[in-house]
């Protein structure tokens, strides 16, 4: 069974994507933005946008069921190479006990120009 859970983000209607897919106990959060409302958070930030990305990519699994400790794979997209550091202090801090796999990459650029970081999250449900 494959569950789709929306945010309501300004995006998902217009581009056709659900905020979360769920199948079986595998879940998966979509590129998530410091955006809320359609408005960009912590302009100029890469540290705070990053913390806002993942406290809403963590926010978003719990429609699933799912919580941090269930992430076994993020991604971090920055368009800046010198903001590296900064988003993977950002990650350090909430999934330092957690531990997933992980990549960073640097982009050319994101949906919005003051965007600084894209994250994504990949979770795995124990069945119940």
């Amino acid at each position: 069974m494959t569950e789709r859970f929306g945010s309501g983000g300004v995006w998902e209607d217009v581009y056709g994507y659900s905020r979360v897919v769920a199948a079986g106990p595998l879940v998966w959060v979509a590129g998530t933005t410091a955006t809320r409302d359609g408005v960009v958070q912590h302009v100029g930030d890469a540290y705070h946008q990053a913390l806002y990305a993942f406290r809403a990519a963590i926010a978003a699994l719990g429609g699933a069921g799912a919580t941090i400790d269930d992430v076994v794979r993020s991604r971090m997209y920055v368009v800046d190479r010198a903001n590296a550091d900064a988003v993977g202090r950002a990650h350090g801090e909430l999934f330092g006990a957690v531990r997933p796999s992980s990549t960073l990459v640097v982009v050319a650029g994101l949906i919005h120009p003051d965007h600084l970081v894209e994250v994504e999250l990949d979770a795995y449900r124990e069945p119940a």
